[in-house]
């Protein structure tokens, strides 16, 4: 017995117009009806396996796009790793500047109490603290206003990095703020026809930092034609 849907090759073909947007310029149209001979070859048994054919091509096509657009989103953002030894990176440093202005560790008091010790100390103590006073007032140059100052709070990241031979180079720079958790974001800078010693900084601050939060992970890449070439990593990055 044929199943009531396909009684009719009219209600299947008025299905497919309203499907493809088509119904309500072509459907009600004299010329747009079936022959009556083509409506009983279409009715029957032979209609329900013709529709069942069209069905499975229809679900073969789909299933081919959507295994293609899932490969491409699985292979988005991937670089192949070929790690070459004329490109390395040297060190990396990183500053936070906050808005609280750095404690000063020094002493109080003026007991002689083991005076050489304590002296050894304060030396260092006050190189330190002089090391991160300039720091700060290099960063903070310029910055007026309130508004200005807020733009340069956040973190700075360092990094210094070595190619033996002239290649274009891109630095990738990819981290995880606390708020946003495991997503990952990125920040490049391209150089052309490089050589030598060089330093590349990238800056999470601002709005970007107080809004998401502080990094917690990162990672640092050397491009060379679409290939990393050297990686240097936190200890949280996976």
């Amino acid at each position: 017995m044929v199943p009531a849907e396909f009684y009719s090759a009219d209600v299947f073909l008025g299905r497919l117009l309203r499907a493809a947007g088509l119904e309500t310029r072509w459907a009600h149209r004299p010329e747009a009806r079936v022959p009556a001979g083509i409506r009983s070859a279409l009715t029957g048994s032979h209609a329900a396996g013709l529709i069942w054919v069209m069905r499975f091509n229809c679900v073969v096509a789909l299933l081919l796009s959507v295994s293609s657009l899932a490969g491409a989103d699985s292979e988005q953002g991937k670089l192949p790793v070929a790690f070459n030894p004329d490109f390395q990176f040297r060190k990396a440093k990183i500053y936070s500047l906050s808005q609280n202005l750095p404690l000063n560790k020094g002493q109080k008091g003026n007991n002689p109490v083991n005076l050489t010790s304590k002296a050894n100390f304060k030396s260092s103590s006050v190189i330190q603290e002089a090391s991160l006073n300039f720091e700060r007032s290099y960063r903070m140059y310029g910055a007026v206003t309130a508004l200005d100052q807020r733009q340069r709070f956040g973190q700075y990241f360092d990094f210094f990095w070595r190619a033996k031979r002239p290649s274009d180079v891109t630095v990738r720079f990819e981290y995880k703020q606390e708020k946003l958790r495991a997503f990952v974001q990125a920040k490049e800078q391209a150089y052309q026809n490089v050589r030598g010693t060089n330093r590349s900084e990238f800056r999470v601050v601002g709005d970007e930092y107080f809004d998401d939060g502080q990094v917690l992970a990162w990672r640092c890449l050397l491009i060379e034609h679409g290939r990393i070439v050297a990686e240097k990593r936190s200890f949280l990055w996976d």
